[in-house]
């Protein structure tokens, strides 16, 4: 196992560091000194999705890139923050160290070897308790995508003990698509596209990742229609 250079990791966290804050800084970058936390939003997710996308097709040298400019707009939105007095970018790193520690007690806490499956319903119990939470669902973050969200509501589900279709949502998608077919509006779509989903978790695919290949397979095919 290789570990990792901290020294030298710090160093050149701390020299991108400074770089903001000279661009932020008088005499800096006027475009990055107009910015607030709200105006970085649509960038922060578009480079958010270019590190999956990077991640997704294994190309390292796209991903080392993007995780760059991902690193970018936390640091940006960490030193606006600071400078509003609201936090400060070592309160970001003390808050997430301390999160990590508290959501693994089988690491930091009571030795337990637990499965991948298990750290993960585990991390969901104690997250929901720290938001003072009771409902299963409402870590869900309402601003992601709905065919993501509906993969995770369906994996929480499963978790619960409920599994739907009992392992086959074969039937139950032909009874949803002739449902569809009668009620063509949002609502018999919608759960069209749910129960897509549901099909497409219980044989261990991630929706959203085998959207995206369809719509690259699609676009190459044209392309090559078109020439």
């Amino acid at each position: 196992m290789r570990y990792m250079d901290r020294e030298r990791a710090t160093a050149a966290l701390a020299e991108l560091l400074d770089t903001v804050l000279i661009l932020r800084g008088p005499g800096g970058c006027e475009w990055d000194r107009s910015q607030t936390v709200a105006s970085l939003r649509p960038f922060l997710l578009e480079e958010a999705y270019e590190v999956a996308e990077a991640a997704e097709e294994g190309d390292w040298d796209a991903l080392r890139s993007e995780l760059g400019d991902l690193l970018l707009h936390i640091l940006l939105d960490a030193v606006i923050a600071d400078e509003e007095g609201r936090f400060d970018l070592a309160q970001v790193a003390d808050g997430i160290r301390a999160k990590l520690v508290r959501r693994h007690p089988h690491v930091f806490g009571a030795v337990d070897a637990l499965s991948p499956g298990e750290v993960e319903r585990q991390w969901e119990r104690i997250k929901s308790g720290e938001k003072g939470r009771g409902g299963f669902f409402d870590s869900i973050p309402a601003a992601m995508p709905a065919l993501q969200t509906a993969w995770r509501i369906q994996q929480r589900a499963a978790d619960l003990g409920y599994e739907g279709r009992e392992g086959d949502a074969t039937p139950g998608l032909r009874e949803i698509v002739a449902d569809a077919d009668a009620d063509a509006g949002t609502d018999g779509i919608g759960r069209l596209l749910f129960e897509v989903v549901d099909y497409a978790r219980i044989r261990g695919h991630e929706p959203e990742a085998a959207l995206r290949k369809a719509c690259r397979s699609f676009m190459d095919g044209l392309e090559g229609w078109r020439g």
